[in-house]
């Protein structure tokens, strides 16, 4: 890594992950590839689920079922796109990067999906003032990160795609369907070459969400990333990440041991499901999403609360100012469904949990 890129707040993977890329190119070098890939699927397969490259170690970036990874490989060598969808924290958007980056060495042609998304963003808009001054022409010509992604043969980033409105969803229906993009401005169409693909994300639980009409799913193979199945995995998922994170923000914390994360997404699971771990209680749920991704944040920051303001090792109020935020999002509803969470089940879960159910408590009252 160089120095410069070193004072980069957030990496692409194909720059976090170098090494590993390269060892895998190097084992790789001798197998058939697909147009356009860097690497053989099976070689994409390792760098998604982990294992070994000679001497180098791949780390998992993907921690479930291996079959859904398997699938979307399989999908992006077809003319289909992929479509991940789930709910928030299931890491979609982390998938669909490491896919991008292992398949054609750049995960950075992205499209945001937002209320403000237009067509324009999915296929090409102008530079007015050469447009003005000149007419149309290539040089006037803004590609969108599709229209890149066509003409270079690589993968193009949709996230978010259901928070565009209906209209802006279906213009992808004939990129997708034709491979091409018409631009009648110029008299010409932009044909895709061989490689190029989309992998579009969708949640299934934030406000503010377009349906998808039928005629653009039927474009897509859709894969469901379910949420970690059991404790854990979902334990092991976040000890991870927030390993990854602490190190590339350089906290000067100790990460927190395997007791501190397993607390943290007891809470998390049992709110989010609505029952204790053990099954003999139903509980309510707040009205914010619980997911995997909130409680990466909350002991991410918790670590940098403990840097810059206590002794370096996360403690009880340090977890427990991020639980309250992440929890009480609606100041009414969520303040007395987080109030009976403590009183009902975690004060009664023994010396352990004292600490931890004293500092919260004394938040929300």
């Amino acid at each position: 890594m160089s120095k410069k890129q070193e004072n980069v707040l957030r990496l692409p993977a194909e720059l976090l992950y170098e090494r590993e890329l390269e060892a895998l190119k190097e084992e790789d070098k001798n197998k058939e590839k697909p147009t356009g890939w860097q690497l053989s699927p099976g070689a994409v397969l390792k760098y998604i689920t982990g294992g070994k490259a000679g001497s180098t170690d791949i780390s998992a970036k993907y921690i479930g079922h291996n079959r859904l990874v398997e699938i979307a490989i399989a999908t992006l060598l077809t003319d289909r796109s992929l479509l991940l969808i789930g709910e928030p924290g299931t890491a979609k958007s982390w998938l669909s990067e490491n896919l991008s980056a292992a398949i054609c060495g750049d995960s950075g042609k992205v499209i945001q999906g937002t209320a403000g998304t237009s067509e324009e963003h999915i296929r090409y808009s102008w530079n007015y003032a050469m447009l003005l001054a000149n007419g149309p022409s290539d040089d006037a010509l803004i590609k969108s990160p599709v229209y890149r992604s066509m003409e270079t043969g690589a993968i193009a980033r949709f996230e978010e795609i259901s928070r565009c409105a209906s209209e802006v969803q279906d213009a992808l229906i004939s990129i997708l369907s034709e491979k091409t993009i018409a631009i009648p401005e110029l008299g010409k169409e932009l044909s895709a070459q061989r490689g190029f693909s989309i992998i579009a994300t969708a949640n299934t639980r934030d406000r503010g969400v377009n349906d998808m009409s039928s005629a653009l799913k039927r474009r897509f193979n859709i894969i469901v990333l379910p949420s970690p199945a059991n404790l854990e995995t979902e334990v092991s998922i976040v000890s991870k990440r927030v390993a990854e994170i602490s190190n590339n923000y350089r906290l000067k914390a100790a990460l927190p041991g395997k007791e501190v994360v397993e607390k943290i997404v007891t809470v998390f699971r049992e709110l989010r499901q609505g029952l204790t771990l053990d099954e003999k209680q139903k509980l309510k749920s707040p009205s914010g999403v619980i997911s995997t991704a909130e409680a990466i944040s909350l002991i991410t920051n918790s670590m940098a609360l403990a840097a810059s303001f206590g002794d370096g090792s996360v403690s009880d109020d340090d977890l427990a100012a991020g639980l309250q935020g992440a929890i009480v999002k609606d100041e009414e509803k969520d303040r007395l469904v987080w109030k009976e969470y403590l009183e009902n089940v975690m004060k009664k879960r023994g010396a352990s949990w004292r600490g931890l159910y004293n500092t919260c408590s004394g938040m929300n009252g």
